[in-house]
């Protein structure tokens, strides 16, 4: 089906004052997205976990193995460590409870198995944070120290 010229002019003069609409309406949409962006600052703000974590691990039954951790925790938001500061007991017991499971001495000296170590003590921060409503999180975990004693 082709338009006779005279439609086709006729269409795109109406088309045309349309175009100019759906352009401003993108860059407002982008403005707004832009200013509540600027509404929330993004800081870094550090929260020791003191006194240093010091547990037994290894195999039950092998020979002792001490693991000395100084856990820092990493949020983004001012608002995260009144409520990280208000569960500081839960969540010390959450990072006994993951030193206390780790079996294998040697993928703890490793730099794969000390990051995997972070993220899970992340998970698990996380997961209290949630599950005591704060609305909070942190974005991440820090081992300011970290000795795997045989």
């Amino acid at each position: 089906m082709t338009l006779k010229p005279k439609y086709f002019l006729l269409a795109l003069f109406f088309a045309l004052p349309l175009a100019p609409m759906a352009v401003a309406q993108e860059d407002e949409a982008e403005e707004e997205q832009q200013e509540e962006h600027e509404e929330e600052p993004t800081i870094t703000d550090y929260i020791e976990m003191d006194p240093p974590f010091v547990t037994h691990v290894g195999e039950p039954g092998t020979k002792l193995t001490y693991l000395k951790a100084a856990v820092t925790l990493r949020t983004s938001k001012e608002t995260t460590r009144p409520a990280v500061e208000a569960h500081m007991p839960r969540l010390r017991h959450e990072m006994v409870m993951l030193f206390g499971e780790q079996t294998n001495v040697d993928q703890l000296s490793s730099t794969e198995g000390q990051q995997s170590l972070r993220e899970e003590a992340a998970k698990r921060i996380n997961a209290v944070l949630e599950e005591q409503q704060t609305g909070e999180n942190i974005t991440g975990v820090l081992f300011t120290e970290f000795v795997v004693q045989r």
